[in-house]
């Protein structure tokens, strides 16, 4: 059953104008990020890999040339007998006493040996492809290769901005908190004072003293551990824009200003579509699904031509009598391979089903992550509110009681718990406000609704 609530508004959330987006300390840092990380620079090469392979199975419908060249003499080994004397000598005599000269010599019969002497074959050699069904599916997937890592680069820049925020916002609650304290010891001081001049006028006790002084070292040591946690928001902010670790950070962003600034629209049907993760599966089934056809067509014979044009004569001669050109045209048909094409087709169209059944699993996971990210995004902003009005009571109940304990109304343990409620709510409020914030930006990043491009 569908939720009474059709429409949950939040108002001073989320959606910054994009007009506004540029002016902010935090996207110039998100850009520093973008341009500086490391693992995204990882990211941005693997993208250039994908489009060299790209460019290589291009390069396959085009014609290959490439110059050749052989030198080889040999003598001795195996040889032919080719009696060319005892053939022709008979025919020359007869032909010399016919016409009573010597115009026809005795020749010797012919031992030709199988090896080459000095012989040269240089040739210019041209292949081309011209039926080969392999060649234009693998264009197709490496198209589609250079999708996917553009796809993972992109999931990596909206993972990286959402930490790039949440680390901000740490660091910025961190700050607050130093501040909180700074406040808090200002009132445990002013306390102490009165208490000394309650007991200079007779009518305090020394051990009020000590309490305040001990409320003191308390509340010292709680801005010394906030102090610490902003070291440590601003070693891992650094780390995220790939930043000496000591690079100063600017805590400069109002959060309440930017509140103002900011409107969201949570509804009930949330739309996860522009998540590059279900664009990467959609990818991935059509590339399985390519890769299916291809080896579906392990029938198709594969035709390729050559073309050499050489020149080939023993003790380097050129001549026209030794310049030649060969031209052939190659088939290549399968006739029996044990079914091994056709089992590769079916592990290829399991991997086919095993991707869709990813892409429907995936897409459930990232519908919940969304749906978990806008509860937690209302539930932040309850809280909110709810820590401002205890911030309001608390600091009225501390202005009443201080003002009380003056005249001697309340009494110095009443003092003391009002003024840790006032630090407790302020502390709660800059937690709450900045937990609204960080829940904005995961809710931002379930819903890939931050422009990255």
């Amino acid at each position: 059953m569908k939720t009474v609530i059709s429409t949950l508004l939040i108002a001073f959330f989320l959606v910054l104008a994009q007009n506004v987006r540029s002016q902010t300390v935090l996207e110039e840092y998100i850009r520093e990020g973008l341009a500086n990380n490391i693992v995204l620079k990882q990211r941005n090469i693997a993208l250039e890999k994908a489009m060299l392979s790209l460019r290589i199975a291009n390069s396959y419908f085009t014609p290959t040339v490439g110059l050749q060249g052989n030198y080889t003499s040999g003598n001795g080994g195996r040889s032919i007998a080719i009696p060319v004397g005892d053939l022709l000598n008979p025919v020359y005599s007869t032909l010399n006493q016919l016409t009573g000269s010597d115009a026809f010599p005795q020749i010797e019969n012919v031992n030709q040996n199988f090896f080459p002497y000095n012989f040269y074959d240089a040739k210019v050699h041209t292949t081309v492809s011209i039926i080969n069904t392999d060649l234009i599916y693998n264009r197709k997937i490496s198209q589609q290769q250079v999708v996917l890592q553009e796809f993972e680069a992109d999931i990596y820049k909206r993972e990286l901005i959402k930490n790039i925020k949440v680390a901000y916002f740490n660091y910025l609650s961190a700050n607050e908190a130093i501040r909180i304290y700074e406040s808090a010891l200002k009132r445990g001081e002013e306390g102490k004072r009165v208490n000394e001049s309650l007991l200079e006028n007779g009518k305090g006790l020394p051990a009020y003293i000590l309490r305040s002084q001990s409320e003191i070292e308390t509340t010292s040591a709680q801005k010394s551990d906030a102090e610490r946690q902003v070291q440590n928001a601003q070693l891992y902010f650094n780390f995220l824009l790939n930043r000496k670790s000591n690079e100063v950070v600017q805590a400069t962003l109002d959060a309440q200003e930017e509140f103002s600034k900011l409107n969201l629209t949570v509804s009930d049907s949330l739309s996860t579509q522009n998540r590059e993760e279900l664009k990467m599966l959609r990818e991935s089934i059509s590339l399985s699904n390519n890769i299916v056809k291809m080896n579906k067509l392990f029938w198709v014979p594969k035709v390729n031509g050559f073309l050499d044009l050489g020149s080939q004569a023993q003790d380097w001669k050129v001549s026209s009598a030794s310049r030649y050109y060969l031209l052939g045209v190659q088939l290549d048909v399968p006739i029996f391979a044990a079914n091994r094409n056709r089992n590769k087709s079916k592990m290829t169209s399991l991997d086919l089903k095993s991707a869709q059944l990813g892409f429907s699993n995936n897409a459930q996971q990232i519908n919940l992550s969304a749906q978990a990210a806008k509860n937690n995004l209302y539930t932040a902003h309850q809280n909110y509110q709810s820590a401002k009005k205890q911030e309001e009571a608390a600091t009225s109940y501390q202005k009443l009681i201080d003002k009380g304990y003056k005249e001697g109304v309340n009494t110095f343990i009443e003092a003391i718990d009002a003024r840790n409620q006032l630090t407790q709510a302020q502390l709660q409020v800059s937690i709450s406000r900045y937990r609204v914030l960080s829940a904005a930006a995961q809710y931002e990043r379930e819903t890939a609704s931050y422009a990255i491009n």
